[in-house]
């Protein structure tokens, strides 16, 4: 797929740029924001402000470094124990100073700009985390080795992460495309761009996102507009009956070809709505739906 292969080729300048990021007397990487995050020594005090980031840090082998952590970061088990620091739509300055971290790390998508600028006019180090691609997750765990001393085992688990991606690009690359609606939300009728790393693993499964020209990379739609375009297969993530509440409303409306053909699926969220290493078992999940899907059209 060319789009792998641009992504592919842009992923590896963005670990060319990490990679060289050790300068005399201290450590350089540049994060989402593209701006280069400077260390005298590897940080052994962190705090991560949201449940991916936590599992990057995680997944970096510095997990025992971890001072604090952002709500809902549960992974792995021992992330629960964590001091608490606030959530996405607003974190505990004083907590977090409290902590005394010489690293934090924040999610674009999610933590205030404002309070964490505040933080870094105070002297502690802020590195930004916004992963759009498989490659993007697998650099991001390379910084975070950078930052916090260790390089090799990160080296090798990121290897590990794109080897599996590689192979099930390879495994569906000639796969019969399947037209997939992926529901994010209920009320608002939400779903997700072409931009959104859940819609890339869709591609690699062989599906087409029918939103993916969409500009906003989550934006709201219709029933009406879910209708016209008739996707073959609808796809939601979540916990428990609820979500599948959100599934079973499509029924009422029979000429939906995913309602005909019983293709009305649900994948597990922190698998698939993580931008994490654990996204390679969630897209081999949602491979496995889009086969059925296959089998019933």
């Amino acid at each position: 797929m060319l789009s792998w292969r641009l992504s592919s080729i842009v992923g590896f300048l963005l670990l060319l740029m990490l990679a060289a990021g050790s300068k005399a007397g201290g450590l350089c990487a540049v994060d989402a924001l593209g701006r280069e995050v400077c260390l005298s020594e590897r940080a052994v005090r962190i705090v991560s402000l949201s449940p991916g980031a936590t599992e990057l840090v995680y997944s970096a082998g510095a997990g025992n470094q971890l001072v604090g952590a952002g709500a809902w970061s549960d992974y792995p088990p021992e992330a629960r124990e964590l001091p608490r620091v606030g959530d996405s739509n607003r974190v505990d300055l004083e907590a977090i100073l409290t902590l005394e971290p010489d690293l934090v790390i924040g999610w674009t998508d999610g933590n205030s700009r404002v309070q964490l600028d505040r933080l870094a006019e105070l002297g502690i180090p802020v590195f930004w985390l916004a992963p759009r691609t498989f490659e993007d997750i697998a650099a991001t765990v390379k910084a975070l080795s950078l930052l916090t001393g260790h390089q090799p085992l990160a080296e090798q688990r990121a290897g590990e992460f794109l080897a599996g991606i590689r192979a099930i690009e390879s495994q569906y690359e000639t796969a019969r495309p399947v037209r997939v609606f992926y529901q994010v939300w209920d009320q608002p009728l939400m779903t997700i761009n072409g931009d959104e790393l859940i819609s890339r693993a869709i591609q690699l499964c062989g599906g087409t996102n029918v939103f993916g020209d969409l500009p906003r990379l989550v934006p709201r739609i219709s029933v009406e507009t879910l209708l016209m375009v008739d996707p073959e297969v609808i796809v939601t993530a979540g916990r428990g009956d609820t979500e599948q509440g959100w599934l079973q409303r499509w029924r009422d409306y029979p000429s939906l070809t995913a309602v005909a053909s019983d293709n009305l699926f649900q994948v597990s969220p922190d698998l698939l709505q993580r931008a994490t290493f654990r996204m390679l078992d969630g897209t081999r999940e949602l491979c496995d739906l889009l086969e059925q899907a296959r089998a019933r059209l």
